[in-house]
């Protein structure tokens, strides 16, 4: 049987769409046909240049799918999934001592591997090979593909994100109204967070966030003291002027400065002065996507699902980026070529 894959050759050279081969599995990988991936901001950046990427690639880690043949031990032909954005070995010390799988020292991350090296590690594809050292989760029968592909990269990292808020926290601040923003207000919601606002320059994304239950910032917000604020905006500038609103003892985590782009001045002052928590948080470790599941399960996804652009097919990926990169979808999705073998 023959994939079909996306594949990357260099930052310059563009995308081709290639036939091969599947895989067989060997012990203790899964081979899954997929049903639909998104595109996420870190994919994004990559194909700006703001992010190098291991070519050949075959970019996309946000995605669900059907397992086509298994031998994982507790995973069958024919169960919806989704998986961990990367295989940890179990043994170094960033699983074992730091309890930080997701910088495993011979970590593999889907969508950022060569495919030379580690083929079929994609989600721009009609199939996946999930690795041995990958948490892969059966989903819940009532959760749609379009906010379950997003579940494994955007909601995981942003269920790290709020996993600790400080004591109280009625007041939270998002800068940021993309998807990564649009899930941490549901997260504050479920949390139990009574005031959340949003800083987005963006009218749409404000009005996305607006329906999701966050406030917009005012200009002149000098009044306002927030417990948490969740920088989600992958936009340096943004961190500074954010200090400020932010009442002794907040803390301040940040999650999408991953890029090359991500330099800027800041007044160390007014972190020691205020006893502030600053926190980077790249990633998740596997329990993070298990409550991020559990939690959109419980939320009223509603307000999501119309924000996430129909499916494009595969062949026509650049539709699918000039989508993605006009803003006005929360999240852009692809689905395999229909012609695809399954």
């Amino acid at each position: 049987m023959t994939g079909q894959q996306l594949l990357l050759e260099s930052p310059s050279s563009g995308f081709r769409l290639v036939s091969k081969d599947l895989p067989s599995p060997a012990e203790g990988e899964v081979l899954v046909r997929i049903t639909l991936a998104t595109l996420c901001g870190s994919d994004l950046h990559t194909l700006a240049g703001r992010r190098s990427a291991p070519t050949p690639c075959v970019l996309g880690h946000e995605a669900v799918g059907v397992i086509v043949a298994s031998k994982k031990e507790g995973l069958t032909e024919g169960q919806r999934v989704t998986w961990s954005l990367a295989s940890s070995c179990g043994s170094c010390q960033a699983c074992k001592e730091w309890n930080l799988p997701q910088k495993c020292a011979r970590l593999l991350k889907y969508g950022h591997s060569r495919e030379d090296t580690h083929p079929w590690s994609g989600c721009y594809a009609s199939h996946i090979l999930l690795r041995p050292g990958t948490t892969i989760l059966p989903l819940p029968p009532l959760l749609p593909d379009r906010l379950a592909a997003p579940a494994n990269c955007a909601f995981a990292t942003i269920t790290h994100a709020t996993e600790q808020l400080p004591a109280p926290c009625r007041r939270a601040l998002v800068i940021g109204g993309g998807l990564l923003g649009l899930f941490a207000i549901l997260a504050l919601r479920e949390r139990g967070v009574e005031e959340i606002y949003v800083s987005d320059p963006d009218e749409q994304r404000v009005a996305m966030a607006r329906r999701c239950g966050a406030l917009p910032l005012p200009q002149e917000a000098t009044e306002l003291r927030f417990d948490f604020a969740l920088e989600a905006a992958g936009v340096a500038a943004a961190i500074s002027p954010a200090l400020p609103l932010l009442r002794p003892g907040a803390h301040f985590v940040w999650t999408g400065l991953v890029h090359d782009q991500c330099h800027f001045q800041l007044d160390g002052s007014l972190i020691v002065r205020g006893n502030l928590r600053v926190q980077g948080i790249h990633n998740y470790a596997p329990r993070h996507l298990e409550q991020a599941l559990r939690i959109l399960q419980t939320v009223d996804t509603s307000v999501l699902e119309d924000l996430i652009a129909a499916p494009v097919p595969l062949a026509h990926f650049e539709q699918a980026l000039e989508l993605a990169q006009s803003g006005q979808w929360a999240r852009v999705s692809v689905e395999p070529n229909p012609a695809s073998p399954s």
